[in-house]
């Protein structure tokens, strides 16, 4: 049977020709008797979008290119540093190409469900590389091809780079196409009123995710002056199979505990003969995935969730933290001299501001920055309490009277921020990690607030690269709470590139 299906007025991927199996709208999914077809819905036409099903195969396939010229070019070129042979260095071109593409395939860098959303495929090329690194002294040990140091030391860290900044700028295009309706999965969110709710509003606002809320179906009847669904409901449990194929859906998502144990996996074999994919939303809040494992136990699929961050993850942190603070702390010490200079001409008092924060366990330490306010800042703090732009604990002004002129231009681009290099180096501080709070703040925080001091304060983090001062105090904390639980270096390194763009842009810097 074809079943095509209209586009509508939600700005959906319909308008695609669809080959559905005929289904029931109540007892099919969840018992033995035969499906049976009902009539299509009517959709009003609009503008069409290409949904991710048809977008994933370019999307994948270019991607696949990205990582063969970054292989391919980054290696060949380092080698005929080298070796002064281009035919060599082509050689070793194509080893690199053959065993980096191979590697990121078998770490899953390549399957749709991680393209274009989440760091799964960073992970894959930063280990692929590795691999490739490998390989490369590997030929040179065990072959007679000569191996030069400049296609391991130069051509991998720049095969990394060069795939990262490609992998890069192509999602951030596809994010692009998905804000504007494009390469979205048809979506619909499963469960009791409450749950549905969530999860329809979560999916809606975070659109390049890629999950287009079509509609909703519910287990439960609320009346609609208590609560209201942010989508329309299109049926009952019962109506899922049949609303996958009227609607042309992609994805079904089980919110709550609508459905578990046998009705889930009836729910999936009825849904494998439509077509979806089956998603369930646990109701864990704030946990990325490399928290979470699964374990079949006694014929029941248990969820494992990482409670304490491994020590191998704590040690790797402290080595980037050392390393990089002391490599940045170098190679700004001009920048850092050159805005003491101007703080010390333009403004009497010293050049550097030291204050008491609170760090990692309560324990408190001293905090070093370039002055950007007048000398008299801290006395009239007071003062200004009422006149504060943010809710909550931290106090902030969009025109604060106490920053001088030069001060500004150094928040602007954050090089009053810079000194703390130095606690990092020291290890007080991380890179990455909350702000450190004042004693004040801190006699203010209720109890989940405190979670922020479980980890180092960081020069950066979530806050700066999700809107700066612009983020109201709950906002911040949810931010700051949801690094404590699911920190990694590889979330380090995302937020340390992230801020980059932010620092350049100055949004919510003042």
């Amino acid at each position: 049977m074809t079943l095509t299906v209209g586009h509508g007025a939600d700005n959906t991927d319909s308008g695609v020709e669809r080959r559905r199996p005929a289904l029931h709208p109540r007892r099919s999914w969840a018992s033995s008797e035969p499906f049976v077809r009902r009539s299509t819905p009517h959709n009003s036409s609009s503008v069409l979008a290409v949904p991710w099903r048809n977008a994933a195969g370019g999307y994948q396939h270019l991607t696949i290119a990205i990582d063969v010229i970054a292989a391919g070019a980054a290696v060949t070129l380092a080698a005929a540093l080298g070796t002064g042979s281009f035919g060599s260095a082509l050689l070793l071109g194509a080893v690199a190409v053959l065993v980096f593409t191979a590697m990121v395939t078998i770490m899953r860098g390549y399957e749709r469900h991680n393209l274009g959303d989440g760091p799964d495929e960073f992970q894959a090329v930063l280990r692929a590389s590795v691999v490739v690194a490998a390989a490369l002294m590997a030929l040179a040990y065990l072959t007679p091809v000569e191996v030069p140091r400049s296609a391991v030391l130069i051509g991998v860290p720049l095969l990394a780079g060069t795939a990262f900044l490609g992998r890069y700028a192509h999602r951030r295009v596809l994010h692009h196409s998905r804000n504007q309706g494009q390469a979205m999965m048809r979506t619909i969110v499963v469960g009791d009123t409450a749950s549905v709710s969530g999860v329809a509003h979560d999916l809606g606002v975070a659109s390049h995710h890629g999950y287009l809320v079509i509609g909703a179906c519910l287990s439960d009847v609320v009346p609609e002056n208590l609560l209201e669904v942010p989508v329309p409901t299109l049926g009952s449990l019962a109506d899922v199979p049949q609303v996958v194929v009227d609607y042309a859906v992609s994805v079904v998502v089980v919110a709550g505990n609508a459905l578990s144990g046998d009705a889930l996996r009836r729910l999936s074999w009825a849904l494998r003969r439509a077509g979806a994919e089956l998603v369930v939303a646990p109701g864990l809040v704030e946990v990325v995935q490399e928290r979470v494992s699964m374990h079949p136990t006694a014929g029941l699929s248990l969820m494992r969730l990482e409670i304490e961050a491994p020590r191998r993850r704590l040690l790797a942190k402290a080595a980037m933290d050392r390393s990089l603070g002391l490599l940045a702390l170098l190679l700004a010490s001009p920048v850092i001299l050159a805005g003491a200079l101007a703080v010390r001409l333009t403004s009497p008092g010293k050049a550097f501001y030291t204050q008491t924060r609170v760090g990692v366990d309560g324990r408190e330490f001293t905090i070093w920055k370039l002055r950007s306010m007048y000398v008299d800042a801290d006395r009239r703090r007071a003062e200004l309490l009422a006149h504060s732009d943010r809710d909550g604990l931290m106090f902030k002004m969009t025109e604060d009277p106490r920053i001088t002129p030069v001060g500004r231009v150094l928040r602007r681009f954050s090089i009053d921020e810079l000194p703390q290099l130095f606690n990092v180096v020291l290890g007080d501080m991380s890179l990455v990690g909350p702000r450190p709070p004042l004693r004040e703040e801190v006699r203010g925080y209720h109890d989940a607030v405190h979670q922020r001091l479980r980890v180092k304060p960081g020069i950066t983090g979530l806050w700066q690269v999700s809107g700066r001062a612009d983020l109201s105090w709950e906002e911040s904390v949810r931010l700051d709470l949801r690094y404590v639980d699911n920190w990694s270096v590889t979330m380090d390194l995302m937020i340390m590139w992230k801020t980059l763009r932010a620092v350049v842009s100055g949004a919510g810097a003042y």
